[in-house]
């Protein structure tokens, strides 16, 4: 959740100040920039839309219901079931691919121009720690809070088998997460909103809000905690100029988070479980 200083020019609040070399027009990077979003969190904050006003009209409170991240494709069919993991990890990453072919045909550097690389590894892992463990202690407590007012379904992170890739899928999906929300939302989005003439600061705003909406089906308290989320990153973005951080941070907190619950569910009062 941070950004980079190699190709992206953070000067006054911009990531990118020109339109490419080959002169796409703006009409073009509109059109491509809301394809990849309907390709990928566009299309997943319609459905969180959907699925929270599901819940709110369901009868009973939204703590009472549960927002399952990690579940079986395949119950009582392990490999069949690994399968179906592995394929929806994969195809997951296609924008990110798609978004990386957008940006070498520009001309810009592929990932490379919002900072996602293998240049600055430390830094990188250094920043994304330090983001993860505040944001992810301060996280907890909102969750808990919010859950508690009833502003939040209850959030099962993940309700896999008992089977030996049970953790690899886990940090699996957590990396793929990680990758495919920083780069499309924090590094392709604002880089693509400043070639449009958009202010840093309705850059941050729409950022921001598109985090929120698809974090949405877990409730009220899912859309606040996330904006805030986005927020901080789109900061630490413009500020660092490199998205590696950001990607480490928030593969670090999934990661914990699926971990930890598959550890810790019913074995600790705190945390609460279907």
């Amino acid at each position: 959740m941070t950004r980079r200083e190699t190709g992206v020019q953070t000067e006054a609040g911009h990531v990118a100040e020109s339109l490419p070399q080959e002169g796409v027009s703006r009409k073009i990077l509109r059109s491509e920039l809301l394809l990849v979003l309907a390709l990928s969190l566009g299309a997943s904050a319609l459905s969180a839309l959907i699925s929270f006003i599901g819940s709110l009209t369901k009868p009973g409170g939204l703590k009472q219901q549960a927002a399952t991240l990690n579940g079986s494709y395949a119950p009582g069919r392990p490999w069949l079931d690994l399968a179906w993991q592995l394929f929806g990890i994969a195809t997951a990453l296609v924008p990110v691919l798609l978004v990386a072919h957008l940006l070498t045909r520009e001309g810009a550097g592929g990932l490379r121009s919002m900072g996602f690389d293998r240049s600055r590894p430390w830094f990188d892992l250094g920043r994304g720690t330090l983001l993860a463990a505040g944001i992810g202690s301060a996280g907890l407590v909102f969750y808990l809070a919010m859950r508690a007012f009833g502003a939040n379904l209850t959030v099962v992170p993940e309700s896999l088998p008992e089977v030996w890739w049970k953790f690899p899928v886990l940090i699996l999906s957590a990396i793929q997460n990680s990758v495919v929300e920083e780069v499309i939302v924090v590094g392709y989005l604002l880089r693509r909103l400043d070639q449009l003439g958009w202010t840093p600061m309705a850059a941050l705003a729409a950022s921001s809000l598109l985090r929120g909406s698809y974090h949405l089906y877990q409730g009220i308290g899912g859309f606040i905690g996330n904006v805030v989320m986005g927020v901080v990153f789109v900061l630490l973005y413009r500020r660092w100029g490199r998205v590696g951080p950001l990607v480490a941070a928030h593969a670090l907190l999934d990661i914990v988070a699926f971990a930890g619950y598959a550890l810790l569910a019913g074995k600790v009062g705190w945390l609460p479980t279907p």
